[in-house]
C-alpha cells in the first residue's frame, strides 16, 4: 500500500462517486485556518515540503484499491474506477517560515476533482501539525531576545516522526540545534545533548560522574549539575573543569540547570563560577520551557545562555491544534463551462452564482497579458517549490499584526508583544533560517501583500464602518477594514475583518471575469466586496443566534424581531465626488 491509503474513508467514497458520474473537472480547494489560537497574533506556514512529496508520489495502485475495497467491505471491482488515479494539478502555497493569518490560505490545490478530494486528510495533516509546531518553536525564539535555543523534545513528541518534524521545524524557526540524532544526521543540523540525572546517579559521587563523563568526552563538556544540591553541584563543576585543562575552562563548555528557580539559581551558579575564574563558562537552562518561561527570564534579567525547550514545544501544549479547514472554491460541470462555486466562511459553504472573471489592467488602463505563475530560479524562499513546476509558492496577503488580542488568562505576557512579528522573525532567524529573495518588480506567481511596497490593484481599505445598537444604555463602535487585491490569475478578492475590540471576525470574497463578458474592475470589486462582508454578515447572525439560545430565548425568524440595529457608513470618497458632481 501506498500513502495514497493514509485518508480519511469519505475521501475514497466521494472520488469514487464523482468518478463514476464523470465529475472530473478542475476544482481549487483553499486550506486556511479558521481561528487563531488564544493568545496568538500569527502563524508560521509550515508543512509545505511534506504535502508536495505526498502529491508528487501520489498514485492510487491495486494494492490501494484493495485496501480501499477491504476497508468499504466492497468488492475490489466497485473500486475500480480509483486505480491508477496520480496527482496531474498545481500547487499555490506560502513559502515555509512566513507569517500568515486565520482565514488566508496557506495552501491552494487546483486539480481534477477527485484527485484534490482524495488529497485533502494527508495534506491537511501535514500542514496543520507543521505549523502549529514551528508557530510555537518561533514564538520561543522570540522570547529568547537572541540568546540560542535548542530543541530537546523528541522523547516525549507523538511518536519519532513527530519529533523529526519538531526537530526540523525548530531549524525553520532559528533553533541553535537538536537532540535529535536521527534528524541532525539527515538535515545537516547540530546535535546537542549532555547527561541525565541517572548518570550521575550511578556513581558514587556527583565528582566521580562529572570526570568520568569528561574522560570520555574531552574538550568543552556541560556538566548537569542539579540531581542532589544545586549550588553543591556548580562547586563540583568548577573543581572538575579547572582541573581538565585550558579547552574545557573555556566557551563551548557549561554547566546545565533543570529544576528549581532557574532565575534564582542561575544568578547564584553565575556568581559561583566566575569566583572560580571561569567567566567562559555558561549556563544551560532547561525544564518543562516555553515562550512564557523563556520570557520571563529574559524579562528578569537572568544570566542564562541557552535555553532548551522540549515537551511543551515539540507538542505544542497551549494550541496542540489548529482549527484549520480544506474548502472547495470552485468545481467546473462536466457538461460545460458553467461553475458551480462555493463561498465559505469557515464554518458553513454556501452556493453561489458563477463569478464573473476578471483581468488586470495596467497603469495606462488597458488590459495586462496574463502572468506566468512559475516560482523564479534561485528564488530560496521559495524552498523545493522553484523545482516543481507545479507548485508556487507566493508571499502573504494580510497584516503581520492581526489576530485576537492578549494571552491566555493566567500566562505571563505575550513574548511576541510590542515586538512587530515581521522583524521579530528575521532578526530572531537571522543566522539560521534561509533568507528570503528580494523581490524584483517580478510576479513570484502569488498574491501580493495587500499594503505596502510591491502592492498592485490595491483599490481600496478601511471601510471605517460604525455599528449602533439601539435600546442600549451605551454605544459601541465597531471597526471594519476592508481589502481589494488581484490575484495573477485575475481573481478579485476581498478581504474583511470586523474588530468588535473583544473579538475580530475575518472573511473573504472572491470574483472572476468570465471571457465572454466585458471586463470593468469595478464590478469584481463590488463582487468581491459584497460576498465577504455577506459572509461576515452570516457569522455575526450565527453569533447572535447561539448567544440569544444560550441566554434561553427562543431563537428570533429575523433579526429585527429581537434587537434593532441600524448601520451608519462613513461617506467614502465615491460618494463624496458623486456628491460634488
Amino acid at each position: 500500500m501506498s500513502d495514497a491509503t493514509t485518508t480519511d474513508l469519505y475521501e475514497v467514497t466521494m472520488a469514487t462517486s464523482y468518478l463514476r458520474e464523470g465529475m472530473t473537472g478542475p476544482a481549487t480547494f483553499s486550506l486556511f485556518v479558521r481561528d487563531l489560537p488564544a493568545g496568538r497574533g500569527f502563524l508560521v506556514a509550515a508543512g509545505l515540503e511534506s504535502a508536495l512529496d505526498y502529491l508528487d508520489g501520489l498514485h492510487v495502485g491495486p494494492d490501494d484499491v484493495d485496501a480501499f475495497a477491504s476497508a468499504m467491505r466492497r468488492p475490489p471491482r466497485d473500486l475500480r474506477p480509483l486505480l491508477g488515479l496520480e496527482f496531474t494539478g498545481d500547487v499555490r502555497a506560502v513559502p515555509e517560515g512566513r507569517i500568515v493569518l486565520a482565514g488566508e490560505p496557506l495552501l491552494e490545490v487546483t486539480a481534477p476533482l477527485p484527485q484534490a478530494q482524495l488529497a485533502e486528510t494527508y495534506v491537511l495533516n501535514r500542514i496543520s501539525h507543521q505549523t502549529a509546531i514551528a508557530s510555537k518553536a518561533v514564538r520561543c525564539v522570540l522570547a529568547a531576545a537572541g540568546h540560542p535555543v535548542v530543541d530537546f523534545s523528541l522523547r516525549r513528541t507523538h511518536g519519532p516522526e513527530a519529533g523529526f518534524q519538531a526537530a526540523r521545524l525548530g531549524a525553520l524557526a532559528g533553533f541553535a540545534g537538536t537532540s535529535n540524532v536521527a534528524a541532525a544526521t539527515a538535515l545537516g543540523l547540530t546535535a546537542v545533548g549532555t547527561m541525565a540525572h541517572s548518570f550521575v546517579e550511578a556513581f558514587d559521587t556527583e565528582e566521580d560522574a562529572f570526570r568520568a563523563f569528561a574522560r570520555s568526552h574531552p574538550g568543552p563538556v556541560t556538566l548537569l549539575v542539579d540531581t542532589y544540591d544545586t549550588e553543591e553541584g556548580v562547586r563540583v563543576a568548577s573543581r572538575v573543569l579547572r582541573n581538565l585543562g585550558p579547552a574545557a575552562r573555556g566557551p563551548g563548555s557549561a554547566v546545565r540547570l533543570d529544576s528549581g528557580d532557574l532565575g534564582a539559581l542561575a544568578v547564584r551558579a553565575r556568581s559561583l563560577l566566575d569566583d572560580a575564574g571561569l567567566p567562559d563558562v555558561g549556563i544551560i537552562a532547561s525544564g518543562g520551557l516555553d515562550e512564557y518561561a523563556v520570557d520571563g527570564l529574559v524579562r528578569s534579567g537572568a544570566p542564562i545562555d541557552t535555553y532548551a525547550v522540549g515537551t511543551r514545544v515539540g507538542v505544542s501544549a497551549d494550541a496542540p491544534y489548529l482549527d484549520s479547514a480544506y474548502k472547495t472554491g470552485g468545481v467546473r460541470r462536466p457538461a460545460g463551462d458553467e461553475a458551480v462555486v462555493g463561498q465559505s466562511d469557515g464554518t458553513r459553504t454556501q452556493a453561489g452564482v458563477p463569478p464573473p472573471r476578471l483581468r488586470r489592467r495596467d497603469r495606462s488602463g488597458r488590459r495586462a497579458a496574463p502572468r506566468r505563475r512559475q516560482a523564479p530560479a534561485g528564488d530560496g524562499d521559495a524552498g523545493r517549490t522553484a523545482h516543481r513546476p507545479r507548485a508556487h509558492a507566493r508571499p502573504v496577503p494580510g497584516e503581520a499584526d492581526g489576530g485576537p488580542a492578549g494571552p491566555a488568562a493566567g500566562r505571563p505576557p505575550d513574548p511576541g508583544a510590542g515586538r512587530p512579528p515581521g522583524r521579530a522573525l528575521r532578526a530572531a532567524g537571522r543566522a539560521r533560517r534561509p533568507r528570503p529573495a528580494p523581490h524584483r518588480g517580478t510576479d513570484h506567481g502569488g498574491f501580493r501583500p495587500v499594503h505596502g511596497p510591491g502592492t498592485h490593484r490595491v483599490r481600496a481599505t478601511g471601510a471605517g464602518t460604525e455599528v449602533r445598537r439601539k435600546a442600549m444604555a451605551h454605544t459601541a463602535e465597531w471597526r471594519v477594514r476592508l481589502h481589494l487585491f488581484e490575484d495573477d490569475d485575475g481573481t478579485t478578492k476581498a478581504h474583511v475583518v470586523l474588530d468588535t475590540g473583544t473579538t475580530a471576525f475575518t472573511c473573504h470574497g472572491t470574483a472572476h471575469c468570465h471571457p465572454a463578458d466585458a471586463d470593468v474592475p469595478e464590478i469584481g470589486d463590488e463582487l468581491a466586496a459584497g460576498r465577504a462582508l455577506r459572509n461576515i454578515a452570516q457569522r455575526l447572525l450565527d453569533t447572535a443566534e447561539r448567544d440569544i439560545a444560550g441566554h434561553g430565548v427562543a431563537a428570533a425568524r429575523h433579526p429585527a424581531d429581537h434587537r434593532t440595529a441600524h448601520v451608519t457608513r462613513r461617506p467614502s470618497r465615491r460618494d463624496k465626488k458623486e456628491d460634488r458632481s
